[in-house]
């Protein structure tokens, strides 16, 4: 089967049907399927890049605490020794 022929199969089920052979009814539900697919898509490429953001800023968050208790055991310690 050609890529032109495959394009206009669907296949459901283990089943393929010729997009011509498909009521109006079915074709819109493979277009809402389609839709749906490439948003899940999108989503989870947005969830990826929300994710990489809060782990940047998590660390972010971890390296400012412990540089601040750090600093702040080096001041008491500079006071302990003045």
């Amino acid at each position: 089967m050609s890529t032109a022929q495959q394009a206009n199969v669907v296949n459901i089920n283990g089943t393929e049907y010729k997009y011509d052979d498909l009521n109006q009814n079915q074709l819109y539900l493979i277009n809402q399927i389609r839709d749906l697919q490439t948003k899940a898509g999108n989503i989870r490429f947005q969830l990826d890049q929300v994710t990489a953001a809060q782990d940047v800023f998590t660390n972010m968050l971890i390296q400012s605490v412990e540089t601040a208790k750090e600093q702040a055991l080096t001041d008491a310690g500079e006071q302990k020794a003045g």
